[in-house]
């Protein structure tokens, strides 16, 4: 966000409108100059993130549209078959690649038999088995469970295709959200003055500036909430801040427990020994046995079902309803012995781990169904409002008068941090550099702003201490 002088303010400082209110402070002159650059920098990332973010929130009924004929089936009042002899449809399907996952179909749902290839990297191969009938229904290339099609907008939100060179647009989008939510609603309060009258438009303003900032910081006002969440989900999983995160975690001792696969060996060691011993080849029946063991243990709804990474293991049984209230319970089966052996309690999560899971979900716009697509949905339609607005605005302000030379908006005053108490600034300072620790594409363009704002400053003042008459 480097700034040269011409493009931090083309124009003469207007002198500030006092309009019978008090004289702007340095805090509200310095909100009032990031907010407007910062909106302006920031806000066609925004618009990606935001258009992104709305196709994808329809995600579920574009696969319905485009693969349903793979993810579900016919309802039957018939028993569903055993597992084993559903692995060995999808196998004979598909030969190549390890059994990677088993997802179980019921009522309309399809079972999913997920194959790991080393050649498709990240991906797996999904076959798409009838669990009543045992016909396959057809395969994907998928992505962690994810459709072709749902793959695609999600690379499409995160990095626009671009892959880690991508992902900076959606970090520094997401790291200048809340700063500017927030500083958005710290100004309009400064002008409302109650919370009732900030939910609301100046209806009584005639056409211009002052009603179109009416509209622009009154839905934004309405969608405070949301964005806050978007914005601080979106940085969980970002480049650099997520890193941060998931040290911070790390620290905490924060992050969703482990769920331990170890089987001890039986008296005399001689429990899974032959497996020890030689890798006996994966015995797909054993899937029956697990998911029966799994559902007397408590484990309710859709489920993912994984083998065991090596011989002697435990497989393992994860809840993966992900709509509220969440199913993510997982245990860890012996076979062998038709017992669980670990278990690991969605409840029993630490609470930061909690909540960054359900945020991931309302993120993604799974945690509340529909409803949470269509507040998604509304949430991306009002900050493009917004969005369109402040760049309206930003227009409206340009100044018209002859000779004048700014094509558009006029900016806020200029070296408004500089007037700023010298304890505000020393406390400021230390900020700013944790910011560009914790959140590099926040801080790093922040201080760039301030140094180029007081370079522009400086600079202008000379020059016009140049051009007075009284110089020299």
């Amino acid at each position: 966000m480097t700034l040269t002088p011409d493009v931090i303010d083309p124009t003469p400082a207007a002198p500030p409108r006092t309009g019978g209110a008090a004289r702007v402070s340095p805090v509200g002159a310095l909100l009032l100059r990031l907010h407007f650059y910062a909106g302006i920098l920031v806000a066609p990332f925004l618009v990606l993130a935001a258009v992104t973010g709305l196709l994808y929130t329809a995600t579920p009924q574009l696969d319905a549209m485009l693969y349903g004929d793979k993810l579900t089936v016919a309802a039957s009042d018939a028993a569903v078959l055993p597992l084993a002899q559903q692995i060995d449809r999808a196998r004979r399907a598909h030969p190549q690649g390890d059994l990677a996952a088993v997802q179980p179909g019921a009522g309309e749902q399809s079972t999913k038999v997920v194959f790991a290839l080393p050649e498709l990297g990240d991906k797996q191969h999904t076959v798409y088995v009838d669990p009543y009938t045992g016909a396959v229904k057809g395969t994907l290339t998928t992505w962690w469970g994810s459709t072709p099609a749902t793959t695609w907008l999600d690379d499409l939100h995160r990095n626009l295709h671009l892959g880690d060179l991508g992902r900076h647009y959606s970090e520094f989008a997401a790291s200048w959200l809340w700063v500017l939510t927030l500083g958005g609603l710290v100004l309009w309060w400064r002008r409302r003055r109650t919370l009732r009258r900030m939910f609301a438009a100046d209806l009584s303003a005639g056409k211009g500036v002052r009603r179109t900032r009416g509209w622009h910081a009154a839905t934004g006002v309405w969608i405070t909430i949301g964005l806050l969440v978007l914005s601080a989900t979106g940085l969980t999983w970002s480049r650099y801040a997520g890193g941060n995160f998931e040290a911070a975690l790390d620290a905490l001792d924060a992050h969703r427990p482990q769920l331990s696969t170890t089987l001890d060996a039986a008296p005399g060691g001689a429990h899974h020994a032959e497996a020890g011993a030689g890798a006996a080849p994966l015995d797909p029946a054993q899937a029956d046995t697990v998911l029966a063991v799994a559902r007397r243990g408590g484990l309710t709804g859709p489920v993912e079902i994984t083998p065991p990474e090596q011989p002697g293991a435990a497989w393992t049984v994860a809840g993966i309803d992900n709509t509220w209230p969440v199913g993510l319970d997982r245990v860890a089966v012996d076979p062998a012995t038709a017992r669980v052996v670990a278990r690991s309690d969605f409840a029993d999560w630490p609470l930061l781990a909690q909540l960054s899971k359900l945020g991931v979900q309302a993120h993604m716009g799974v945690l509340f169904g529909v409803v949470n697509q269509i507040l998604l949905a509304a949430l991306a339609a009002g900050l493009l409002c917004v969005i369109l607005w402040g760049y309206r605005m930003w227009w409206q302000r340009r100044p018209t008068r002859a000779g004048r030379r700014a094509p558009v908006g006029a900016a806020p005053a200029r070296g408004a941090w500089q007037r700023l108490p010298g304890w505000a600034i020393a406390a400021g300072v230390p900020l700013v550099v944790a910011l560009g620790w914790a959140m590099p594409l926040l801080g790093i363009p922040l201080a760039a702003f301030l140094v180029a704002d007081a370079l522009a400053g400086a600079l202008v003042r000379r020059r016009r201490a140049a051009a007075s008459p009284t110089a020299g």
